[in-house]
């Protein structure tokens, strides 16, 4: 389906005008993959989720949400539906402003620290943020882990270090040693730096279990300490956790510039590598220096 649209913050498609809460619906449904997750979190009924949705797709006459397990995600139209609204949302912002796309970790990062700039930061994973930077309309794209870099020959700024704690369930047993964790059962998180666990494991010839996958490190730790004998390895920056992979774990929090015409986007860069470096290790991360 062709989208034909202009930049409003209620994006016109095609002759007709939806509002900021469908968006603001989907933006949801694509982190949490649970239509009742993101009704609770948007303090609507379920219902009201639901049929905000099938009105959508049936004034568009495209499927926006599929099935998948117990819940639910966006299909490739929604998908597309919900990158344009965010290309626009960029493209209306204030001209002066630098623009930002990236990780969850990363982008929260930013927008934690208190910078002389002006800044519109839109979080999502790296491959959704990595989507807009490639279409030009963000300044910078900020990423939780560098390997979209890596495959693709990028060139990166590391601003900060970051590493992997384990998190478990209450009253499993004491991970001491490497040894400990063989055979455990895990909740995996897609898009982040967890690459770098599951390697390390493989490393020291131990098993895991991969029992459940979500989109958000919360939505892991909410449901590992709600469970019993589960486990799942977090940025150290936002959670305590055993310390057991600190350094087999340790990656670069990083920046790559998309705009390289703009001597603000400089500006910034050399502001966080400098002066901003002792707010970034109040965040609980490891500063570069």
């Amino acid at each position: 389906m062709k989208l034909e649209s202009k930049g409003l913050i209620s994006l016109e498609i095609n002759g007709e005008i939806y509002g900021y809460k469908l968006y603001q619906s989907l933006e949801s449904l694509n982190r949490t993959h649970s239509q009742r997750k993101s009704a609770k979190e948007l303090n609507i009924s379920h219902t009201v989720f639901n049929r905000r949705i099938l009105k959508a797709e049936s004034k568009l006459g495209i499927k926006l949400t599929q099935k998948k397990g117990n819940g639910s995600i966006l299909t490739n139209d929604g998908l597309r539906l919900l990158e344009e609204y965010r290309k626009y949302l960029i493209q209306i912002a204030e001209p002066n402003n630098i623009n930002i796309a990236g990780g969850h970790i990363s982008s929260s990062l930013l927008e934690s620290i208190d910078l002389p700039f002006n800044i519109n930061v839109y979080s999502s994973s790296d491959e959704d943020a990595f989507k807009l930077a490639k279409r030009g309309v963000v300044d910078l794209l900020t990423l939780d882990d560098p390997l979209i870099a890596y495959e693709r020959d990028i060139n990166f700024i590391p601003i900060a270090y970051d590493y992997l704690v384990l998190i478990s369930s209450p009253g499993s047993k004491k991970i001491t040693s490497i040894k400990d964790l063989d055979n455990l059962d895990f909740v995996k998180v897609d898009g982040s730096a967890q690459r770098l666990a599951w390697n390390s494991l493989e490393h020291y010839d131990l098993n895991y279990n991969i029992k459940h996958r979500v989109n958000s490190q919360f939505d892991a730790f909410k449901l590992v300490k709600n469970s019993k004998n589960l486990h799942s390895f977090l940025n150290a920056s936002y959670f305590n956790g055993n310390k057991i992979l600190k350094f087999d774990t340790r990656h670069v929090i990083s920046l790559v510039k998309v705009n390289d015409d703009d001597p603000k986007t400089d500006d910034f860069i050399n502001y966080l590598l400098t002066k901003a470096q002792k707010d970034i290790g109040n965040q609980g991360f490891i500063p570069m220096d």
